[in-house]
């Protein structure tokens, strides 16, 4: 399918960023949930709430009582470092957008922001790694697997192997595209189609494997997202 090279430096770069990005992502909402569930064990619900008005919201439940004061604070804190961190790798990741014109490049499809692009960018690398844009959905695992018996050939679910996190973005890069308005998207039309006809889900998965095309051309041509030509794709 492609050449097994070694990834170039701004792509290994670029994928640090990408994995401590989520890494303190995943903490930060890990220290939020378990604050949540000390207070649920006490009968105090947090309830809904933005990033913002969390910490003010746990606090109002434990005023009066310092044991959870005291819980609350040390959470919070660590809660308000991780995203402190985050929000500065979050801006190299936006610098390093700005910097890179294959990023800019693919930010110009529908769905595709700074994290979706920089995270294809660093996973493909280098287009010429793939003998065409169509190989590309099946390294990301997002082709269906084939059962074939005798005079049977069934498509079962999306192999699911390769770059998890680049399957990842494709498929929020493509729940963007058929839940959010966008400037007309000849994909969007398609898979609109295609969930009336076989639901949402299967509809973002053959978006985002579509989606994966179009990028890798776009990388491989140089060619900003042109509506036309990723309608004859779709």
């Amino acid at each position: 399918m492609q050449q097994r090279d070694c990834k170039s430096l701004p792509a290994q770069e670029t994928r640090a960023l990408l994995t401590a990005r989520k890494l303190l992502q995943t903490k930060r909402l890990d220290v939020e949930m378990s604050l949540r569930g000390v207070l649920r064990g006490f009968g105090l619900k947090v309830g809904p709430t933005t990033a913002r008005s969390f910490p003010g919201r746990a606090r109002e439940l434990v005023a009066g009582h310092p044991t959870l004061t005291a819980v609350a604070e040390a959470l919070l804190a660590a809660r308000e470092t991780l995203g402190e961190q985050l929000r500065g790798l979050e801006k190299r990741l936006r610098d390093r957008a700005r910097e890179d014109g294959r990023a800019r490049l693919l930010m110009t499809a529908p769905g595709v922001g700074v994290v979706v692009a920089l995270t294809f960018v660093a996973a493909v690398d280098d287009p010429a790694r793939f003998r065409s844009s169509k190989a590309v959905g099946a390294h990301f695992g997002l082709t269906p697997r084939r059962y074939q018996s005798g005079e049977t050939d069934v498509a079962g679910r999306i192999s699911k192997i390769g770059d998890a996190g680049v399957r990842t973005m494709l498929y929020e890069a493509a729940n963007v595209i058929l839940t959010k308005p966008v400037k007309g998207s000849a994909l969007k039309s398609w898979a609109a189609r295609l969930a009336a006809r076989a639901g949402m889900r299967k509809a973002k998965v053959a978006l985002a494997r579509k989606l994966a095309v179009v990028l890798h051309r776009m990388l491989a041509d140089g060619t900003p997202f042109a509506a036309g030509r990723a309608a004859a794709t779709a």
